[in-house]
């Protein structure tokens, strides 16, 4: 019983959880786009939102918990900018390549990596990401012309995501990460609902629109931000950060697996350098948590 508690205590879970996380949302953007064009990018980020606060709050029933106006606030702003990303990250790939957009948006969770760095090992573990994702960009098909509010879209979701890791960790110690999560996707989505209300009755039109806005709030929300609410509580924020940026890789080898994308040479040294980030950035995790106990600071 001591082992399995040290293990959930353990950074390597915290990784686990992260990993588990971006393979729920790979699911979850195939589904997506079957639903852009019946409804809409933005009515589908909208239904996105409300899907996973109704499962969140009928799982978490966060009503029960009782909280005051400073842990509201915290929660409220974490679940503004949880909304935001994912709003101005659908508008983004509606109008640029996926690969394209997914690099200009991981430059919000790299800054973070790189603003919190105090450790020469933690800067090379940042570089080494930075460089992954410049690596993975399909330049040799990206065309003449780039689509200018597509990538202002994708730097708005990059400075919500930074927002969204620093907000995350005040909010992880406001109280459970189930009430965290639950409170914070109802947040996001009354803040975004103004921007693609109009669209979603069009979802009833169909059961078939209906499963697939129900797979997409569940796999690209509910799942995966509960994961990384818990794993927020068992690693700094610039360890999350990096570990964030191994998306791009599974994305990509989901691409190669399900879509039948292939991987140029360039590519494929873009995830090894990605997974060498996350790798090293978790031994740094586990070497902090290691310190802490032998000196006293926290209980093994």
């Amino acid at each position: 019983m001591n082992k399995l508690t040290n293990f959930k205590d353990s950074p390597i879970f915290a990784v686990a959880l992260i990993i588990l996380s971006m393979l729920s949302l790979v699911s979850g953007a195939s589904l997506a786009k079957q639903l852009f064009q019946s409804i809409g990018t933005e009515s589908t980020s909208v239904i996105r939102l409300a899907v996973a606060s109704f499962f969140l709050i009928v799982i978490w029933r966060p009503w029960r918990t009782k909280l005051n106006k400073s842990q509201l606030k915290i929660i409220a702003v974490y679940g503004v900018c949880l909304g935001v990303m994912n709003f101005l990250f659908y508008m983004a790939i509606a109008r640029l390549p996926l690969g394209i957009a997914i690099a200009i948006e991981f430059t919000g969770p790299l800054s973070v990596a790189i603003f919190l760095s105090r450790k020469p090992l933690d800067f090379l573990w940042a570089i080494l990401a930075i460089l992954g994702i410049v690596l993975i960009l399909p330049i040799s098909n990206v065309p003449e012309q780039i689509d200018l509010l597509g990538v202002v879209y994708a730097l708005g979701a990059a400075a919500a995501w930074a927002l969204y890791i620093i907000q995350g960790k005040k909010a992880s110690g406001a109280a459970h990460s189930g009430i965290v999560t639950s409170l914070g996707m109802t947040a996001g989505f009354i803040a975004v609902l103004p921007f693609g209300a109009t669209n979603i009755p069009m979802v009833f039109s169909s059961s078939t629109l209906v499963l697939t806005a129900i797979g997409v709030g569940i796999l690209s929300s509910a799942v995966p931000y509960s994961l990384e609410m818990i794993s927020l509580k068992k690693l700094a924020s610039k360890h999350f950060s990096l570990l964030m940026s191994m998306e791009p890789a599974i994305g990509a080898i989901a691409g190669y697996f399900y879509l039948d994308e292939k991987l140029s040479l360039m590519q494929l040294l873009a995830i090894l350098c990605i997974i060498a980030a996350s790798v090293g950035s978790t031994l740094m995790a586990s070497k902090k948590v290691n310190e802490q106990v032998e000196s006293g600071i926290v209980n093994p």
